[in-house]
Order: structure tokens, then C-alpha cells, then sequence
């Protein structure tokens, strides 16, 4: 039986904390805003489809690498659990580890894009009617504590597939995995995908899709601002830059001005130089020893980890130390 969703309106706590995060990210020398501010409804429907694209190796490889170890993953994890998944979106790896869940387990899905969470809640109660889904509309940055049941005494793991931890400077991966490691406890767990250092090329074609999808992805940032903040900017007067740093170790993605112009956010001026660019996201990128050690740094010990055979990708059972 599904049980109601705990979700928080989106729209009267999100769209202050949009604005705010922009402006401020605007007043940088480089100027810049917080990927997770992709994720609207259109922002999230072009992620589904450049996960389809050729070049876009992670999704088929991190899914391959459930596909062959979910067994052994889920045989290392205590049952019954908690299974908690941070930034769900569609949630497509997560039933390839639910199918193993115990039916007194309870599955909660933590996103920031309602309309996306609703149709994942929907679709996953459908397909595990047995087992207890909450779907949490919620940022898992901000989170105090788990939103578990009240009653719940089941040992909790943590899903964060997609190399969403990648999105983080590594201070900022390890000050979210330590608060992490707070959130559950000394019994608690991690399965945790982390994508690998690889050719550049690798990285290079990934992030500028042949189909313009990932251009796409990062201007409708832009059209996000216009549509919710009321910007007065032109989309069309940006466009999209991604390339891999070697030396910082990260794919990098920018919005690059053509032109001179101003960007006008609640009475606030931004004055954008030509060829001046706004970052929009980082993906660092870790060899396995490398995100170990950070791992540790954070107060996790690093129990297994699987990986491809072309190790592009690996996945991380970490427990709390």
C-alpha cells in the first residue's frame, strides 16, 4: 500500500532560495550558479535524453555495473533497510537494488523537482506495491535528519548513484559526506557511483553531445531565470562551453556571453563582458584510491567497490567509521 508523501511546496520555499543563490552567484568575479538549479521539469526531461545519447557514457555504465553486482551489493547491506535515494530523478538504476529489498524495508526518494518525484513515486509504488515508498520533495544538502517513519528502527542506507558527488569541489564532497555520515548513524551505509578519470576525449564528447542536448541542457538555466525570477536576459546571447581540466581534475561547464550585455535580476544590474563566461557546473572526477581516501577523510571506511571493464565508472560501499 503506498503510504502519503512528505513533500514541501516547491515553489514558495525554492524560488527565494533560486534568486537569492543567483544574484549571488552573479556578484562573483567568476560568475557562477549552483547546478541543481538545472532540475525544472524541461531541465530534467533533457537530462533523461542526454543520458540516451551515445557519447554519454555514465547512466548505460553505472547501470551495467548494478545489473552485474546488485546481488552481492545488496547481500553486503544489512536487511531489512532503509533505503534512502539523494536527487532521485526518474529514479531508473534504483529498482535494479529494490528488487532485493526485503518487504518490511521502506524506500524513500528525496528530490528538488516535484513534478519529476511525483511520477517516480507513482511508477515505483506500481512496480513494488509490497514495499513502503515516501517521496520527500526536498534538497538532501539541507537535511536535518532522515525523513524516516516515526516508528522506523531499520538500518539505513544512502543511494547516491549518477557521480552526482562529482558536482562538489572535493571540500564540499567531503563536508556533504561527513554530514552524511551524521544523518545516519554508526550503522548506516553508502552506495555511492563516482565516475573515473579517463582519456579526455571521453569527457570532451560527452559533455558536447553531437545532437546539441547538453547545449540545450545548460541554457534552459538561463530560460529558468527569465520564466521564475523574471530576469531580463537573453538566452540566445549565451553559449554553451564544456571541456575537461586536467589539472583540477573536472569537466567544466560554462555559459559564455557573445556579447557585451546587462542582466537584470530584482533591481540588481549584472554587466557581462563578451567571451566572459558564468560556470554552471563541475564534474570532478576520481580514480578509485583517490575517492577512498577522501571517503576516509569524511568518516567513512570503504568496504567494496565495483567498476567496468573499462573502469570509466565505479560504484562505493562505504560504511561509517
Amino acid at each position: 500500500m503506498q503510504m502519503e508523501s512528505l513533500k514541501a511546496p516547491v515553489d514558495s520555499v525554492d524560488s527565494e532560495g533560486f534568486r537569492l543563490d543567483v544574484c549571488a552567484g552573479l556578484r562573483q568575479q567568476q560568475r557562477s550558479i549552483p547546478p541543481k538549479y538545472f532540475y525544472d521539469a524541461q531541465g530534467a526531461a533533457l537530462f533523461e535524453q542526454i543520458c540516451e545519447t551515445a557519447e554519454y557514457y555514465p547512466t548505460r555504465t553505472e547501470t551495467a555495473i548494478l545489473e552485474q553486482y546488485s546481488v552481492e551489493m545488496m547481500g553486503l547491506i544489512s536487511q531489512p533497510c532503509a533505503f534512502v535515494e539523494f536527487g532521485c530523478g526518474s529514479a531508473v538504476k534504483t529498482p535494479l537494488l529494490m528488487r532485493h529489498l526485503d518487504a518490511s524495508a521502506v524506500c524513500v526518494l528525496i528530490d528538488i523537482c516535484e513534478p519529476q518525484l511525483e511520477q517516480t513515486e507513482a511508477r515505483l509504488a506500481a512496480q513494488f506495491p509490497k514495499i513502503e515508498i515516501l517521496a520527500v520533495c526536498a534538497d538532501y544538502t539541507q537535511l536535518e535528519a532522515l525523513p524516516l517513519p516515526v516508528s522506523n528502527d531499520l538500518r539505513p542506507v544512502i543511494f547516491f548513484p549518477g557521480s552526482t558527488i562529482g558536482n562538489y569541489t572535493p571540500e564540499e564532497a567531503q563536508h556533504l559526506l561527513r554530514k552524511a555520515a551524521k544523518l545516519i548513524g554508526p550503522n548506516g551505509s553508502m552506495l555511492i557511483g563516482v565516475d573515473c578519470k579517463k582519456d579526455p576525449a571521453v569527457f570532451n564528447a560527452a559533455y558536447n553531445d553531437k545532437s546539441g542536448l547538453t547545449k540545450a541542457f545548460n541554457l534552459n538555466l538561463l530560460a529558468r531565470m527569465k520564466r521564475e525570477l523574471g530576469a531580463e536576459i537573453e538566452p540566445d546571447g549565451f553559449t554553451h562551453y564544456a571541456f575537461y581540466n586536467p589539472v583540477a581534475g573536472r569537466v567544466e561547464m560554462h555559459l559564455v556571453s557573445r556579447f557585451d550585455q546587462i542582466i537584470r535580476i530584482s533591481g540588481e544590474e549584472f554587466r557581462i563582458g563578451a567571451g566572459e563566461t558564468i560556470h554552471t557546473e563541475n564534474s570532478y572526477k576520481y580514480r578509485p584510491d583517490e575517492f577512498q581516501k577522501l571517503a576516509k577523510n569524511a568518516g567513512w571506511h570503504s568496504e567494496m567497490f565495483w567498476t567496468d571493464a573499462n573502469k570509466f565508472f565505479s560504484i562505493h560501499l562505504l560504511r561509517v567509521l
